[in-house]
């Protein structure tokens, strides 16, 4: 019988605990993940998505622009707001909008492209050539993929 009675009483305790974390109050805003998607940031869209300035928010938004050249089809990672990885037709653009926020002022977040490969003139595979545009300016590439490294570029403000 006490154990009985002492396991209901644990149970409801850790119910009562449960119920109250996680909770959602009616209004209130959603957690922030540190990045804004394309879609849902109000702010960009609010402040006419003007690129490299001030949003609503106390961050700053970047137009980043992945391209892989080449032909055929290849396999790309790449890296903006989230990690994405997918089969696709050369050549390939993705442009993305990324906001920084807080420390990711000063500290900077990585963007990247890391292409597959393609045949090259000699018939070898080699790497397809990528580049990253920040705000329209060439921040990164891999030499039109004379060199096996991807394409990284620091964005901080």
């Amino acid at each position: 019988m006490r154990k009985t009675a002492i396991l209901t009483i644990s149970l409801l305790a850790a119910a009562s605990l449960l119920t109250g974390c996680g909770s959602e109050k009616e209004g209130a805003a959603p957690l922030k993940t540190g990045h804004a998607s394309p879609s849902a940031s109000p702010s960009a869209s609010a402040s006419g998505g003007a690129k490299g300035s001030s949003s609503g928010k106390k961050g700053v938004v970047h137009e980043v622009v992945f391209e892989v050249g080449g032909t055929g089809a290849s396999k790309v990672l790449w890296i903006g707001n989230t990690n994405h990885f997918e089969q696709v037709t050369l050549p390939w653009t993705k442009t993305e909008s990324v906001q920084l926020e807080g420390a990711e002022l000063k500290i900077g977040v990585t963007v990247s492209v890391v292409p597959g490969s393609v045949k090259g003139a000699d018939g070898m595979l080699k790497p397809a050539p990528c580049t990253i545009k920040v705000d329209g300016k060439q921040v990164a590439d891999n030499q039109d993929g004379k060199t096996a490294e991807p394409c990284n570029y620091k964005l901080k403000d």
